[in-house]
């Protein structure tokens, strides 16, 4: 049983296979990514993130924000300040938020019982177990020039894969140490982790580095990455094939 609804501004799908797929735990991961567009969106004036763009005091901030500001910090220094949410004098870390509210919901279901499941949300997944024709869970890939195409097909076996590019959301990262890039190098930049909130993020970090990207995500132990160029070039990683199709 799937079901999807658009919150956070992007479509959210929920893929249950087997008995545990239930109405009521569909509402309770998407009640639970409700909660967390009501934290961090800094388009919602009354969010926890927008006060504290507002001046909020530390003190006053969430056990829960000043955890996931701690990652945010973590990351950054992980890719070389490449991964930086202050922009402009603001905080956003909706560039891990959203990995990592992929892999809470996820968690959640793990509580519930659940095995077999995907999850997506704006082109980020997380699998576990077998899809509904009981096969490793498969991850196609998007053309960033053609929408309706895949350019590759993978086999996920309870990875998480994440894609980041400027095809559907427009361009939202940017590279910390040069204003002036325009990150046009790269079009997209797909990367399979441990699990989702760890591919998110160094997928982003990677993206804003541009071409040197995959190489970043070729030294990281556990990690495995394809990029396509604005040419249509495609470069993978020495073990992305593995994955493949």
């Amino acid at each position: 049983m799937k079901r999807t609804r658009i919150i956070m501004g992007m479509p959210v799908s929920v893929e249950i296979v087997g008995p545990e797929a239930k109405p009521e735990l569909f509402k309770e991961v998407f009640d639970y990514f409700r909660q967390v567009d009501k934290r961090y969106s800094t388009y919602k004036e009354d969010s926890e993130i927008s006060r504290i763009n507002h001046g909020l005091p530390r003190k006053e901030w969430t056990a829960e924000m000043v955890n996931v500001m701690a990652l945010c910090e973590e990351t950054k220094r992980q890719t070389g300040g490449f991964f930086n949410i202050e922009k402009d004098g603001e905080l956003d870390p909706s560039g891990l938020v959203k990995g990592w509210s992929i892999r809470g919901a996820a968690n959640l279901l793990i509580k519930r019982g659940v095995k077999n499941f995907m999850i997506e949300a704006g082109g980020d997944i997380q699998t576990s177990g077998l899809d509904k024709n009981g096969q490793t869970w498969r991850v196609g890939i998007r053309d960033p020039f053609n929408r309706h195409q895949n350019v590759k097909v993978l086999k996920i076996d309870g990875q998480g894969v994440a894609t980041s590019g400027a095809y559907i959301r427009g361009q939202h990262i940017y590279n910390p140490h040069d204003a002036d890039d325009q990150l046009q190098a790269i079009a997209s930049l797909t990367v399979v982790g441990p699990d989702i909130y760890e591919a998110d993020r160094m997928a982003t970090a990677a993206f804003a580095m541009g071409r040197s990207g995959i190489n970043f995500i070729e030294k990281l132990s556990g990690f495995e990455g394809y990029s396509i160029d604005q040419n249509g070039m495609a470069t993978m990683t020495s073990g992305f094939e593995a994955f493949a199709l």
